[in-house]
């Protein structure tokens, strides 16, 4: 027999929902802000709603059955539409958004007016508040002191900075692949000669603290070929870096992700960009992937929907 849609709590979606996410009653709860013995009880009513188990236990938590893994896309895009509706009504009643941006620079910069007119457009009155990509942004992250964060991070094998060991807290994306390039001033010495793995290590580098390390994948590299390069002078970011290499009466050179590269001829058109002197096998672990990071309870939240396909319509229009 059909069941009448205004007999169910439609609340119980929401936890439906989050159950598939989560896998686990106790995260669930948590999410909500309410004790597992509460999810346990939605869990029942929507069992005797569907008058299916929707999910079983096991070793690794929650599985959900056949019926779960069929309603579950159907499920999240009628969550994002409520939420959108929602949002909508919440706009009408205050009119101010408010968001809470991490991003790397220099990057930040390459789009930044194209995303306030987009905000500009979409929320009049938002307000906008940005800061550099930081040790302590995944945590701001995690305590919801910051909407959505957009970085670089590594594939070396050994990396820290590894897509693959953020927190499973956090969801990402990955919106462009960039590979470092070396900026010199146009009148460096180097460009007299064979650009080589030697010429590069010959000349003292500008170096960058990133996420508190002074090194990062390009040592790993060099370290397996047996060498190493001379930081002389190590700074905090990448417009530093691209600033001192700009400036003259010195023979320092510095390595920024490639994207720099549209940056610099604004702002420093002395410099010029080369390859890095590796063979292909190195320069595959030297990819970084740029990827725009939130909070998994974010997923629906119909700002942050809009505000992640905004970023990825910026990036396409970019590459």
């Amino acid at each position: 027999m059909k069941k009448a849609l205004n007999r169910l709590d439609l609340n119980l979606l929401f936890t439906l929902q989050l159950l598939v996410q989560e896998r686990s009653v106790s995260m669930t709860a948590k999410k909500l802000n309410v004790t597992p013995s509460t999810v346990s009880k939605s869990l029942n009513k929507l069992r005797d709603w569907f008058d299916d188990p929707l999910f079983v236990k096991t070793p690794k938590g929650l599985a959900p059955t056949p019926l779960v893994e069929s309603m579950e896309q159907d499920l999240s895009e009628w969550l994002q539409k409520s939420h959108q509706l929602m949002d909508r009504r919440s706009e009408a009643a205050t009119n101010k958004v408010h968001f809470d941006l991490h991003i790397e620079s220099p990057l930040l910069l390459t789009f930044l007016n194209d995303l306030l007119l987009k905000i500009e457009q979409r929320y009049p009155n938002a307000s906008v508040k940005t800061s550099n990509w930081d040790y302590d942004s995944i945590d701001a992250l995690i305590r919801g002191e910051a909407d959505i964060a957009f970085t670089g991070r590594e594939t070396h094998p050994r990396s820290k900075e590894s897509l693959d060991l953020m927190p499973y807290s956090i969801d990402f994306e990955v919106l462009f692949n960039d590979e470092p390039k070396v900026f010199l001033r146009d009148d460096h010495p180097a460009l007299k000669e064979e650009w080589t793995l030697d010429t590069f290590l010959k000349y003292t580098h500008i170096n960058i603290v990133w996420e508190k390390n002074e090194t990062w994948a390009l040592d790993e590299v060099l370290k397996e070929l047996g060498r190493t390069r001379n930081a002389g002078l190590t700074l905090s970011s990448f417009e530093q870096a691209l600033y001192m290499a700009a400036q003259p009466g010195h023979q320092m050179l510095t390595t920024s992700p490639g994207y720099c590269d549209d940056y610099i001829k604004q702002l420093h058109p002395n410099l010029v960009a080369l390859p890095l002197p590796l063979d292909n096998e190195q320069l595959e672990k030297m990819t970084i992937p740029f990827t725009m990071i939130w909070h998994k309870r974010n997923a629906y939240n119909p700002k942050l929907v809009w505000l992640k396909e905004t970023l990825r319509s910026l990036m396409a229009n970019q590459a």
